[in-house]
């Protein structure tokens, strides 16, 4: 039996066309077993269909003269040398500014430790909470298998925090990619909508435990720690009074594990 989950991106390559035979079936077994999502698939392969048909003219028409290959070098050949001299000296000039950037950048580490793993934190929240759609993978309702899922890919137990009695909901969970490997990101939200991403990965060498430390990226607050060589983060629009207590119950609960 295959476990592999269905994601958005086999959704979106179903519509394309894009899948293997065997995915594309397993997905197609997948929407007969999940109408709302099957409906919205649908849509999107009718607004594909209806832009085929909209741009199917454009598509037709011949190429502009003016972008015509051999009309262009010969149009190049035609002007003076010192020019072309002149556009050359413009062009390593920039190339060297470029490269003298590029170099410098590489010079630079890359953030690691808790820096990296609040900053991934933060730009998981960003791209996944204001999603109304689908801003988990799996939905609270599959918790054994999210757990299972997250486990295996972080090849560590990872549980699942139980937020209620600080008025949070689980709403699911996803695997995110980071710099460092995979983190498990984990949603949950309150009576007023207001939502929190916890994510959590392995550190690779700095900060393999650490106290909690205030992190915040402009309106993102966050609380980010690390016990035993597993790095937690949590992230929301909340005060960062109010973020810490629930950060401690993340951090006693996964100490049970």
């Amino acid at each position: 039996m295959n476990l592999r989950p269905i994601t958005e991106d086999d959704l979106h390559a179903y519509v394309d066309h894009a899948l293997a035979p065997e995915r594309r079936a397993e997905v197609a077994a997948y929407l007969e077993n999940h109408p709302d999502i099957a409906r919205r698939i649908a849509g999107y392969a009718d607004q594909r269909q209806m832009l085929r048909v909209a741009l199917a003219p454009i598509a037709a028409e011949p190429l502009p003269a003016g972008l015509n290959l051999s009309r262009m070098i010969e149009a190049r050949t035609r002007r003076r040398w010192p020019v072309q001299w002149a556009a050359a000296a413009v062009l390593l000039l920039c190339l060297g500014g470029v490269g003298g950037w590029v170099a410098r950048s590489s010079l630079q580490p890359a953030p690691g430790g808790l820096v990296a793993l609040a900053q991934e934190a933060s730009d998981s929240y960003q791209v996944y909470a204001p999603d109304h759609v689908r801003p988990v993978e799996l939905r609270a309702s599959d918790t054994a298998q999210l757990t299972e899922w997250i486990s295996n890919r972080l090849h560590q137990p990872v549980r699942v925090p139980d937020l209620a009695g600080s008025g949070y909901r689980l709403m699911g969970g996803r695997l995110v990619p980071t710099s460092h490997g995979p983190a498990a990101m984990l949603m949950y939200d309150d009576d007023h909508g207001d939502r929190l991403v916890m994510l959590t990965r392995p550190m690779n060498k700095a900060d393999q435990n650490a106290p909690m430390t205030a992190r915040s990226t402009g309106e993102v607050t966050g609380i980010v720690w690390a016990d035993d060589g597993v790095g937690y983060s949590l992230v929301g629009r909340v005060p960062t009074q109010s973020l810490r207590p629930i950060a401690n119950e993340v951090r006693r609960q996964a100490r049970t594990i």
